[in-house]
């Protein structure tokens, strides 16, 4: 008989019941926030308290203000924002959930926080009121987003209803060349292999580069997963994941943790375990990546062109490329380092990280901002390491514009917008149109090009800065 994969070993250790093709999975961890107001109305309708309430996790971040905190929650100017800030705090106090909300020290992005809280953890099958809950996977668990009604049904019996995917294993191989960074590998990924890459399946990111990585740098790959289609990525855990997590806050102490880690050894995909399919990615040859369209596989390397509708496969492809020409007001066969842009975000739950706090200082180092440019961390965890490091000052001293902790302009919920039609190169995981404001043209990069495009106002190839 066939080994196991990851994935098949965490689904087969949750499943609950099967009635026709149907699973009923045991959920460990659901993360929650300020849009999951309808879950709780949920609980009330039907009089009922969270079945495991310490396995429910809450966060304030896509309403979050990040120009200033000042005068708390009844500062907020904006009306509705407000509101959404108060009714989250309002329903976890009711219900006894963990909240990690506008006043906690250690509040921040919902794929952010309970990583460095200990929260994320291998084996597990976590849920999250957001898409890019597959950020979680990078610690060896199966983790994907949910909507609000099925939040409510797992706050209410620790359960869903679900149907197994099927199974692929990309192996990315090599050492990242300069220049290239996690963020360039998942455009990359999604660029050669196309955005319905992974529809419906779990994704196992593997090989030697993988291996190499960071926790940060696979909390990256796994968070577009979703862009892949896929409905979940994974990282079969290892000594990096372990030596990450020991200590922190929700991670297992003393024999506890002996416990967990002879388990999560057991974990990863067994030598001959059966994929459904397989690709492979060699990352010597990438280049720093960069988005032109309006969606993430519309990506090219830095040194590329525009392409032409001329060269589109098929009809379908062909109006798709000159829909996004021209909502993104450019044209074949300009050069990728042509493009002026007009804004900058560093930020998101993609890129937020402390790592991709130190990339962009590296950068800013070496000029100064030509556009408005903003540096959100994902965390206050993040914002007082980066201003202990006193990557703050590099910021600001470039012309950055340092902020508080939120999604920001990636989700543009919480009055952080661009103007009308302005073009701005973002750290976050999406470029679709109107995504970052009305008419908005997003052009996708590592936070290390983001900050070479803001001290240049342009796209430009960071390996040329020197």
């Amino acid at each position: 008989m066939a080994g196991k994969t990851l994935f098949d070993k965490i689904w087969d250790s949750h499943v609950v019941t099967e009635v026709e093709g149907e699973t009923l999975v045991y959920v460990d961890r659901l993360l929650i926030h300020e849009g999951s107001r309808h879950s709780f109305s949920m609980l009330r309708d039907v009089e009922m308290e969270p079945y495991r309430v310490e396995q429910v996790f809450g966060f304030a971040d896509h309403y979050m203000p990040t120009e200033t905190t000042d005068g708390g929650i009844p500062g907020v100017k904006d009306e509705k924002i407000r509101g959404m800030l108060e009714l989250m705090e309002k329903n976890t106090a009711e219900f006894g959930v963990r909240n990690f909300g506008f006043h906690d020290p250690n509040q921040g992005i919902l794929h952010v926080v309970p990583p460095e809280q200990g929260i994320s953890q291998p084996g597990i099958v976590l849920c999250g009121a957001d898409s890019h809950t597959s950020t979680h996977g990078a610690f060896g668990s199966i983790s994907f987003g949910v909507g609000a009604s099925e939040s409510g049904h797992i706050m209410a019996t620790q359960c869903l209803w679900q149907q197994r995917p099927s199974t692929l294993r990309i192996n990315v191989e090599g050492a990242l060349p300069f220049g290239v960074y996690a963020k360039d590998i998942i455009l990359g990924v999604i660029a050669n292999f196309g955005v319905g890459i992974g529809v419906g399946q779990a994704i196992e990111f593997a090989g030697s580069c993988i291996e190499s990585m960071t926790m940060e740098q696979r909390m990256t790959v796994c968070n577009m997963t979703i862009e892949a289609a896929g409905r979940m990525g994974m990282i079969a855990p290892d000594d990096t994941t372990y030596e990450y997590m020991d200590g922190r806050p929700y991670a297992p102490k003393g024999t506890l943790w002996d416990e967990a880690l002879e388990y999560w050894q057991t974990l990863p995909s067994d030598e001959d375990a059966v994929f459904d399919r397989e690709e492979t990615l060699d990352v010597e040859q990438l280049v720093p990546m960069v988005t032109w369209g309006t969606n993430p596989g519309m990506a090219l390397p830095i040194t590329g062109i525009i392409p032409s509708p001329d060269e589109a496969q098929d009809e379908d492809q062909r109006r798709e490329i000159e829909v996004a020409l021209d909502y993104m007001d450019l044209r074949p066969g300009m050069g990728m380092a042509e493009i002026e842009i007009e804004r900058v975000f560093i930020g998101s739950c993609t890129n937020s990280r402390i790592e991709d706090m130190r990339a962009a200082a590296d950068v800013a180092t070496k000029g100064k901002a030509k556009v408005e440019t903003w540096v959100v961390p994902g965390s206050r965890s993040v914002k007082r390491q980066a201003e202990a490091e006193g990557l703050d000052k590099i910021f600001t001293d470039a012309g950055f514009e340092w902020r508080e902790p939120g999604c920001s302009l990636c989700t543009a919920l919480n009055g952080d917008l661009l103007n009308d039609g302005q073009r701005c190169v973002s750290t976050s995981n999406r470029n679709f149109r109107g995504r970052q404001g009305p008419n908005g043209k997003t052009h996708l990069a590592s936070p290390a090009m983001a900050a070479a495009a803001a001290i240049t106002g342009k796209l430009t190839d960071v390996r040329t800065l020197g």
